[in-house]
């Protein structure tokens, strides 16, 4: 292998170019840099919402190496042939990537770098996405940890090393290889006119994400233990967004988030919890990947949730015309922000598996369509934890009372006027957007009369705890 063949850099979910271990690798070799991006098999496996964001990071990436004179390559189909492909191309001596960790992306990299090993090219991962790699966290009998607080209390005082910089220069190989247009890979092509609606609540991009960090640190971060929990406030830091497709790294959000505790930001320490609770959902995903489509307590088997998609009242529940106010103003936000307030995806996840007694899986799967911040870790673990089948999750007795619960967290109702139209002389902007975000297959209008409630919150919560009081396991 020669000192000077380019090192080809596999760009996924880590489109950024701060702190980020394998472009910083490959740039201080001195060598050729040639940054890729293969449109693979999972990725033509996402949902209509995190494909297309999908391919506003890749474009925004695109731009920002092309600002530092570089230039993003992009190629499709099987990732293995994509890389041997560019490496007869242009003669890389080596590839480098940032680690996935679901199970397919970690079958499909091991799948490579034996390939690429067994061909004497330099295959290398580095970290990046997480910053506790799920192998280095162990109880002190070396199993892994299955419940989350003594999780935090493990991971909470480790030293997580300091960001890397962008780097100063990325040198670009004598000729760059065929690249397919972005253009023509229609990424965006399932969300229809969903995507005009939600195009103006994205932040797009490294630079954006840096700036939403610094915004949440400087105004929200202080009171975010108690702000987190109202949906009609901007108390949370809405980085999850990024921190989906790596255009922010968790270890610069939890070294803005220490500085913050040290400088006495109460709520701080919440924040820190919160970027740890994603870790747990990965080290949990790493250790037991049943999680994603099973139940992670194997007992739960046996409980007879309904499992028909197409059932009335799913189809009520996805459409946010539930009856329940809270239910649906977070519906409906989901589908106008293509993102969800955190207190809102407790309250319909819980409604639909408890309410109205239907697998968890379907909503995870409609989230997976539906979310431009969907994540496989975190989105599992938060369907279980709310269904009573996953880690640290809600015990069968808790069901939430989407009624009470908006009292409590909405008082003066400002979540529910700014997301429900029906029935409002002056509906709220937002509200009439939803209109236009939706299918119109489903023939919805501001005008129609809104519904009356297809369960009631007290007869959902009794209905629950009778099935789950009679389960046989």
């Amino acid at each position: 292998m020669s000192d000077t063949s380019p090192i080809l850099v596999w760009f996924r979910r880590d489109l950024r170019l701060s702190d980020h271990g394998a472009l910083h690798a490959a740039a201080e070799t001195g060598r050729p840099v040639i940054p890729v991006f293969i449109r693979d098999g999972l990725v033509d496996g996402l949902g209509a919402a995190p494909k297309w964001r999908l391919g506003l990071g890749v474009e925004y990436l695109a731009e920002r190496l092309a600002g530092k004179g570089s230039a993003l390559i992009l190629r499709s189909g099987d990732a293995l042939e994509a890389l041997q492909g560019l490496i007869a191309d242009t003669g890389a001596g080596a590839v480098y990537w940032s680690r996935a960790y679901d199970p397919e992306s970690v079958a499909r990299d091991t799948q490579v770098k034996e390939a690429l090993k067994a061909a004497g090219i330099e295959a290398r991962s580095f970290t990046g996405h997480l910053m506790f790699e799920p192998w280095t966290v162990e109880t002190k009998t070396s199993q892994f940890y299955k419940v989350y607080t003594p999780f935090w209390r493990s991971v909470k005082d480790r030293a997580v090393p300091a960001s890397l910089p962008t780097p100063d220069t990325i040198l670009a190989p004598d000729a760059w290889p065929a690249s397919e247009r972005l253009h023509d890979w229609n990424l965006g092509a399932a969300m229809n006119r969903g995507a005009d609606v939600v195009r103006p609540y994205v932040r797009l991009g490294e630079e954006a994400a840096q700036t939403r960090l610094a915004e949440f640190i400087a105004t929200k971060v202080a009171g975010y233990d108690t702000t987190r929990d109202l949906p009609a406030t901007d108390g949370t830091s809405c980085l999850s967004e990024n921190l989906a497709l790596g255009e922010i790294s968790p270890a610069q959000c939890w070294q803005a988030g220490r500085r913050a505790l040290e400088e006495g930001k109460p709520g701080a320490e919440t924040f820190l919890k919160e970027l740890v609770w994603r870790e747990f959902a990965y080290h949990l995903m790493w250790h037991t990947p049943r999680i994603l489509n099973g139940n992670w307590k194997e007992d739960w088997d046996a409980f007879p949730w309904n499992e028909d998609e197409s059932w009335s009242e799913v189809t009520a529940w996805k459409q946010g015309r539930t009856g329940i106010q809270f239910v649906d103003a977070a519906m409906r936000e989901l589908y106008v922000t293509g993102r969800m307030h955190n207190r809102g995806r407790m309250i319909v996840a819980s409604y639909l598996c408890k309410h109205l007694m239907c697998h968890w899986r379907i909503g995870q799967k409609w989230f997976e369509h539906c979310l431009i911040d969907w994540d496989p870790a975190s989105n599992a673990m938060g369907w279980q934890w709310s269904a009573g089948s996953g880690p640290d999750a809600t015990p069968y007795f808790r069901v939430f009372n989407p009624v009470t619960q908006l009292d409590k967290f909405d008082k003066d109702r400002a979540y529910v006027k700014r997301w429900i139209a029906e029935g409002r002389r002056n509906p709220a902007p937002e509200a009439l957007s939803y209109f236009e975000a939706i299918p119109r297959s489903w023939d919805l209008s501001p005008d129609d009369i809104y519904p009356d409630p297809i369960v009631a919150a007290d007869e959902g919560r009794k209905r629950a705890l009778a099935a789950y009081e009679a389960r046989d396991f």
